[in-house]
């Protein structure tokens, strides 16, 4: 789109079906690798992508032209596929269904690209699912308990 300028920070953040720990430090590094890549070709600028064993953050800056939800459900699509045709978890991997997209100024991004930089010490202190409900408070974002993401060890 000629003439359009634009300048839009999400961070999105998405977890392996039913919050399991698939995301193996044996491939983790090349994963994200593959995820950015996907980004890149659909014209959308990476500032960070980090996580642990059970989820992953990513920041961008969104290209107008495809939706976030488009987005996430080709990085989902793309990934997954690529994680089994290479054989990297046992059994089938796939990606919860949703995400959280959470917006922000420039003058925010250092500080989220230090905490996405800081998933693995962040998260010796805090569980995925307890500072996800924690993002969609802060955003007064309203939620479905019986949609939110499951601790596995609850089921």
């Amino acid at each position: 789109m000629s003439n359009t300028y634009t300048q839009l920070f999400v961070q999105i953040v998405f977890s392996p079906m039913r919050k399991t720990a698939l995301i193996k430090s044996s491939f983790e590094e090349e994963l994200y690798k593959y995820i950015t890549g996907i980004i890149k070709n659909n014209r959308h600028k990476l500032y960070c992508i980090n996580g642990t064993e059970d989820h992953i953050h990513i920041l961008v800056s969104v290209n107008p032209e495809q939706s976030i939800s488009e987005l996430v459900q080709d990085i989902k699509r793309s990934s997954s596929k690529w994680i089994n045709e290479n054989n990297l978890c046992l059994g089938r991997f796939e990606w919860q269904l949703g995400y959280g997209a959470f917006t922000y100024s420039k003058s925010h991004v250092k500080s989220v690209i230090s905490y996405i930089n800081n998933q693995k010490v962040h998260h010796k202190k805090i569980s995925f699912l307890d500072e996800y409900k924690m993002f969609l408070e802060k955003y007064e974002i309203e939620y479905n308990k019986k949609y939110i993401f499951k601790d596995p060890n609850l089921e």
